[in-house]
């Protein structure tokens, strides 16, 4: 019987593959079955080949050899990484292998790492592509079980080597024709050049904006604050001697309310993440850059199977993911998701109306958690801030909007007018999954507490298996050490007194 060999983009995920289809044996830079071979590759094991490949004297940087413009583009083995890319070939050359099953990363440049491979290795026999969108092992097995024709993802391939040409041809003509040119180190790209002079037009708009002063008049009344507008409704003024006026007009006078508007507002629940939204929110947050951003959601995705594939331009789930979606609710129910999530859980059938948008998916689906319930206590604290960033917005786009009364008052002083907003909550909606920074004493107390005693240190739940807490004894330890050093006050109304008597945890 015909073995199918599965390529893999890393051995990590190799390695995952393997364990999930029963490939034991192992071999250097492979693991095989009675069915699979499993082998991977180390991120792209094939390139573009440099200039002086096509001719030894583009070797020589010189302004009169450009443009470079090869009329075929060739493949070579990238050195560093050539003796997996043999292992690879030998495995593709075996009479045993009678098909192939591209399980690299989901995505545009997934697709050119197993292409250039089977193109260089000059694979062919049938192909077949793993289509995944997260790492369990449920995720892994239905993906197998629907594997799709490979000719049907030639179309990604194409776009990911018209991507990968158009950087050559742009980068190495243009970076040789500067450097040459002014006779220094200058480098330029397709997506660099263009980035750059974005950069330099805002800096220089920064440079020649003048600052000026403005003015306005506002009345301090019992509880908020009233700004004075004119007959355009505008209520700021660079003439200083309008508001000046406006001030000495209002001396000495009483405020008359004249009118009252009530408006019933919504705020409809934000969409899901996409990699961009995602490393913009980690940014401002965090502080973390986009790459970390993406090495972070790559270990929940790879290694802690808690979030489906990262990247991503869809904010939006297909119809075939809603069925999944109970199961992604059970999953979260846990730490400070818990009783979010069971509240959803319950109130089902569930609000996908914002998360559904069949068309608004390209290649993957926006980023969600996945059905297999995390280890929190595993994840590091960058990992920990990511992954409460997705679970936190998934469970938003499943809640109702944010609904509140919008007040506006106008009142009169003299013949000046002055208004105010305000607003009034009726239904905290989505925002009750936002978390604001504060956490109820108890469960910041039981996060020191988990913390501070170690994974060695805590007991099991008793009600839901693998999850961790710590044992009274162990928590009395911590909580004598930390005593007169630490102080946990409760700014909930509902608070509880603690023995001390004050409202602490």
């Amino acid at each position: 019987m015909a073995k199918t060999l599965v390529l893999a983009e890393k051995p990590s995920v190799g390695k995952e593959l393997a364990r999930v289809l029963g490939c034991r044996r192992g071999g250097e830079g492979y693991q095989e079955g009675d069915r699979y071979i499993v082998t991977w590759a180390l991120g792209h094991l094939v390139t573009l080949a440099d200039p002086d490949v096509y001719d030894k004297k583009l070797e020589k940087w010189d302004m009169e050899d450009l443009p470079m413009l090869p009329q075929t583009m060739k493949l070579v083995v990238i050195r560093e990484t050539a003796k997996q890319y043999k292992i690879v070939q030998s495995l593709m050359n075996r009479g045993d292998v009678g098909e192939l099953v591209i399980a690299t990363d989901a995505g545009r440049e997934g697709e050119l790492v197993a292409r250039w491979i089977m193109l260089k290795a000059g694979w062919k026999k049938p192909a077949k592509r793993l289509w995944i969108s997260s790492q369990t092992d449920k995720a892994i097995r239905e993906g197998f079980a629907n594997l799709k024709p490979a000719a049907q993802y030639d179309d990604l391939f194409r776009s990911a080597q018209a991507r990968s040409e158009a950087d050559w041809l742009v980068g190495l003509n243009v970076t040789r024709a500067l450097t040459c040119k002014f006779n220094a180190q200058l480098s330029a790209g397709r997506v660099q050049t263009p980035t750059l002079a974005l950069i330099v037009d805002r800096e220089e708009e920064i440079k020649k904006f003048i600052p000026k002063e403005y003015y306005g008049v506002s009345l301090q009344l019992d509880g908020f604050r009233a700004s004075y507008r004119d007959k355009n409704g505008v209520a700021r003024s660079f003439d200083r001697a309008v508001m000046e006026q406006a001030a000495k007009g209002c001396q000495g006078k009483q405020a008359r309310l004249s009118q009252v508007s009530r408006m019933k507002r919504q705020t409809p629940p934000p969409l899901a993440y996409d990699l961009t939204e995602l490393q913009r929110d980690a940014n401002k947050k965090y502080a973390y850059s986009a790459k970390e951003t993406l090495n972070l959601m790559q270990s929940l995705y790879e290694r802690h199977k808690a979030l489906t594939y990262p990247r991503t331009d869809s904010r939006y789930i297909s119809d075939d993911v809603v069925p999944t979606l109970p199961d992604r609710l059970r999953a979260v129910m846990t730490g400070p998701y818990k009783a979010l999530a069971q509240q959803i859980f319950r109130n089902r059938p569930l609000n996908t109306k914002v998360l559904v948008n069949n068309a608004g998916v390209t290649d993957h689906h926006a980023i969600i958690p996945t059905e297999e319930e995390p280890d929190l206590l595993a994840m590091t604290g960058p990992e920990r801030n990511i992954y409460d960033l997705v679970v936190r917005r998934f469970l938003a786009t499943l809640l109702p909007p944010f609904t509140y009364e919008e007040l506006k008052l106008t009142l009169t002083v003299g013949q000046y007018s002055f208004s105010a907003k305000g607003r009034l909550v009726r239904d905290q909606g989505w925002k009750a999954a936002v978390w604001s920074g504060e956490l109820p004493a108890s469960m910041l107390k039981n996060w020191v507490q988990t913390s501070a005693a170690g994974r060695g240190n805590l007991s099991p739940s008793k009600i839901r298996e693998g999850t961790f807490y710590v044992s009274d004894a162990v928590g009395r330890r911590i909580d004598s050490w930390l005593d007169g050093r630490l102080y946990i006050y409760n700014n909930n109304y509902n608070s509880t007194k603690c023995s001390s008597g004050k409202d602490c945890c």
